[in-house]
This record gives structure tokens, C-alpha cells and sequence, in this order.
């Protein structure tokens, strides 16, 4: 399964595992998570819901009811609603497990850490340290490339490049300071000290690698007091 594929798939799965939804219901919710600078169609949901049905993992519920695609000259949506089945709530378990080096990629974080609220310690731990050692890297390469783009390239283009540069390092000292309050928590209870087990929270939004920040990076507050932004906000 592809890296995106892979994101969507574990959006749907958790944000089902709280409650079953319609498809219109779940986009919404899904364009909050994942961010309207990734607005989901339905033609990448609806696939991605058949395959999920395919192998096993959503149930439909209605599903005599006749599926017609929303269209701006019909206004039509499916009626019917999706919930995890047991092997759903399995698969989705072992996805929430998953602490390697594809959790610490940009998309794969940013879902990752919208569920810490039902997710281990030890594994938001290796996440959000993976996580920083990944920007880190991502930082010296950065750096290295500033240094020459000041003796080859213009004021602007320069600008850019630290713009991009400092971005990357406010999330490297938001992490840090996520990373002390996961150490000071020692009961281990998910949800962290002041999330509540709040599933809806999203992270700090990064550079794209090319001094383009793709969210916000608004540093004012502790890094948990602001779970569950919304779109407008970010």
C-alpha cells in the first residue's frame, strides 16, 4: 500500500474507531485531521472505504441502500454508514503500535500524533523522538544548503530558504518540549498531562523541504493547549 494510501487509511480507521459515520460525516472529519491544505474528495474516500469493506475491516451498514456520488447538479450522498468491524479495530491497533521510521514522516506524523491520545506512551515516545531525530537530519541538510545558496543566489531566494530553515526548528523545539512532558509524565496514562485523551489534536505543521511551511507555526502557549484547531484557525 502506497505512503498516502496508507495515511488515509488510518485517519479512517480512527476516526471511525470512536463512532460509525456516513461518508459526508467522515470527509469533514477527515479534512479537519489530515488539513484543508489536503482537501479530500470523494473520489479518493469512497475507493479508499470499498477497499477498507473488501478486506474486511468497515462494515456497511444499509447496504441495500443504491450509492449515488454527490455531484454539484444532484446534491446526492450515500446513506451508508461505516463502522469498524473486530478485524478493523485489530488492524487499526497494530497501525497505532507503529513507531518506525514511517511515523516520522510529515503526513504519517501528523495522524500518528492526532491519535496519541489512544496510543501507548512508549510508542508516542519513539515517535516523537524519531520524529525529532528526523528533522534534525532534515536541519543540517538545510543548513548546509543556505550557506551555498548566499554565494549563488539572490536576496529572495535566500529569504526563502531561511524561512523554510526556521520553521523546521521552531517544530524541533516544540518536540523538545513535548518530549519533556511525555519524561514528566510518568503514570503513563495516554491523553498526556493536559489533552484529556483528546483524539482530535493536531501537531505543528512543517516546511516542505523547500521553504514552504504548510501549516502553522504559531509558537505562542504550551505545545498541549491547542488540540483541536480549526480549520480556519490554522
Amino acid at each position: 500500500m502506497g505512503r498516502r494510501s496508507g495515511v488515509l487509511e488510518f485517519a479512517v480507521l480512527g476516526l471511525l474507531h470512536d463512532a460509525p459515520m456516513h461518508g459526508y460525516e467522515l470527509r469533514k472529519r477527515l479534512n479537519i485531521l489530515l488539513g484543508t491544505f489536503r482537501a479530500l474528495s470523494y473520489g479518493t474516500l469512497y475507493p479508499c472505504l470499498k477497499s477498507l469493506v473488501a478486506q474486511g475491516f468497515l462494515v456497511e451498514d444499509n447496504p441495500d441502500v443504491e450509492y449515488v456520488p454527490a455531484t454539484a447538479l444532484n446534491g446526492k450522498r450515500s446513506k451508508i454508514v461505516y463502522r469498524l468491524s473486530p478485524e478493523g479495530k485489530q488492524r487499526f491497533e497494530e497501525l497505532l503500535a507503529d513507531s518506525g521510521p514511517d511515523a516520522w514522516e510529515d503526513e504519517h506524523f501528523g495522524v500518528h500524533f492526532a491519535f496519541f491520545g489512544q496510543t501507548d506512551r512508549a510508542v508516542r515516545m519513539r515517535v516523537l523522538e524519531g520524529r525529532r531525530s528526523r528533522l534534525e537530519e532534515r536541519l543540517e541538510r538545510m543548513r548546509n544548503s543556505l550557506a551555498r545558496a548566499r554565494e549563488r543566489f539572490d536576496d529572495y531566494t535566500v529569504e526563502l530558504q531561511r524561512h523554510g530553515l526556521e520553521s523546521v526548528e521552531r517544530e524541533v523545539r516544540w518536540l523538545n518540549e513535548l518530549i519533556e512532558t511525555e519524561r514528566s509524565n510518568r503514570t503513563g496514562r495516554p491523553g498526556g498531562p493536559a489533552t484529556g485523551g483528546n483524539s482530535t489534536a493536531v501537531p505543528h505543521k512543517t516546511s516542505d523541504g523547500r521553504g514552504q511551511e504548510t501549516g502553522s507555526s504559531d509558537p505562542s502557549g504550551p505545545p498541549y493547549d491547542r488540540p483541536g484547531r480549526s480549520a480556519q484557525e490554522r
